[in-house]
């Protein structure tokens, strides 16, 4: 699935968000948006899946147009897209496994047996599968995250997009949960969009990166590039991380 932004626009009372965001989202890579907390990352995000309207501006997923049509369309196009919110958003009151099994049974008509084959499937990926029966509060910041991956692809989606995946993880953490995002990408052939501001995570996972400071993609490319740019935000992006690369 190919996702073309273009020109978008996106306005919240005086506050301008997104000032003519381009964005190019490359098949079956890992791209992640980068950029300041409260700059409209996560906003930016909402539209690619068509939770918000922009003001003006085009998504374009294998050439059209999301932002003109209904919301029957909408939900025929969300179906082939997985979300990893930034908390995880596992339903406390629920197991892991049930959790999993939630989206198969709203979404799909697969029999009791069929979805927890699914649901075993799908937790032995991310290294869960022992722990299907435990409650969310059992489980460690990392592995909310993964129990959650583990939902977001339940129903076999196209494209996966990650909300800040790291936020809240120890460093060794972080790097696991980069290290799944890359090996889920490949198993699955997935195209994966990842909100992030962990410069080290993206270097390690990313195929692509783009940076939005003040409404616009400032600068994009693979790791190599971004590391050479020559952009004043950039650079004072990057020192201020202390990348271990630079």
């Amino acid at each position: 699935m190919m996702i073309k932004i273009v020109d978008l626009h996106k306005r919240f009372g005086d506050q301008e968000v997104l000032r003519g965001v381009n964005l190019d989202i490359p098949e079956g890579k890992i791209t992640f948006i980068m950029g300041r907390s409260g700059t409209g990352k996560s906003v930016l995000l909402k539209h690619i899946i068509g939770l918000l309207e922009p003001d003006s501006g085009q998504i374009l997923i294998d050439g059209k147009d999301i932002t003109t049509m209904s919301e029957k369309e909408l939900a025929e196009i969300r179906k082939r897209f997985g979300m990893l919110f930034q908390e995880g958003a596992l339903f406390d009151s629920m197991t892991v496994g049930e959790n999993v099994a939630f989206p198969l049974r709203e979404h799909t008509k697969l029999s009791e047996e069929e979805i927890w084959a699914r649901v075993r499937a799908k937790l032995a990926q991310v290294g869960l599968l022992k722990d299907i029966d435990k409650m969310p509060s059992e489980l460690s910041g990392g592995m909310k995250k993964r129990a959650a991956l583990a939902r977001a692809l339940a129903l076999d989606p196209e494209v996966v997009l990650f909300d800040e995946p790291t936020t809240g993880l120890d460093p060794i953490m972080q790097m696991s949960i980069a290290q799944l995002i890359k090996e889920t990408k490949e198993s699955h052939n997935l195209t994966c969009v990842v909100i992030s501001h962990d410069i080290p995570v993206a270097f390690a996972a990313a195929d692509k990166i783009a940076f939005l400071h003040e409404g616009v993609i400032i600068e994009e490319g693979p790791p190599e590039k971004i590391k050479e740019s020559k952009h004043p935000f950039v650079q004072e992006f990057l020192r201020a991380l202390k990348c271990p690369s630079l």
